[in-house]
């Protein structure tokens, strides 16, 4: 099976290619079009901040190609985000692939929201044999509201999205490759699709 993770340089490929690599897979880190578009599977992961993240896609013309994927593709974290229709974070318009807008949690509680929280009302194979309210590890400070597209609901300040599905796209916000059994078994369920 041949893996590409989106290379536009936002942060924690590693830890993502030896989750892989522990279910006997090799995950090759790629800008070019010609290799993601002949993928199996295609990972677009993100770390760091929105309007920068979607500057460095648009100048190697990956914001153009991405939507255009017709093999599964699953975004992590920023990578989810920069799936969405528009960010708050730097006033940033997304590749629209999810109908929804990312927000930014209020002062009122700790911001980035940091650490383990459980994810619920679980729709999609991409969650097979991932139990109700399991726990999985999140960094974020900027959030996707629950709409049509949620797959999994996350409640801190409020409920929102924490997984997002449209046909072939899928978007978690927490880390799947760091949270544990889990997030393992939503990597191999990510696999199988």
């Amino acid at each position: 099976m041949k893996l590409s993770i989106v290379n536009y340089g936002a942060g924690n490929i590693k830890s993502i290619q030896f989750a892989f690599q522990r279910l006997g897979h090799k995950a090759v880190l790629t800008d070019k079009p010609e290799e993601i578009i002949n993928s199996d599977k295609v990972l677009f992961p993100g770390v760091g901040e929105a309007s920068s993240a979607m500057l460095k896609l648009k100048q190697s013309g990956l914001d153009v190609l991405i939507p255009t994927l017709k093999q599964p593709v699953l975004g992590i974290c920023l990578g989810m985000q920069l799936m969405c229709k528009h960010s708050e974070e730097g006033d940033t318009a997304g590749l629209g692939i999810f109908d929804v807008n990312v927000k930014r949690f209020s002062n009122k509680v700790k911001v980035p929201q940091m650490g383990w929280n459980t994810i619920s009302n679980l729709k999609s194979e991409l969650f097979k044999d991932i139990k109700e309210k399991e726990y999985m590890y999140l960094v974020h400070s900027y959030y996707a509201e629950a709409c049509a597209e949620s797959i999994a609901i996350t409640d801190y300040e409020l409920p929102y999205a924490s997984a997002l599905e449209n046909d072939n796209f899928f978007g978690v916000q927490f880390h799947p490759e760091k949270s544990s059994k889990a997030g393992e078994q939503l990597l191999k369920n990510f696999l199988k699709l």
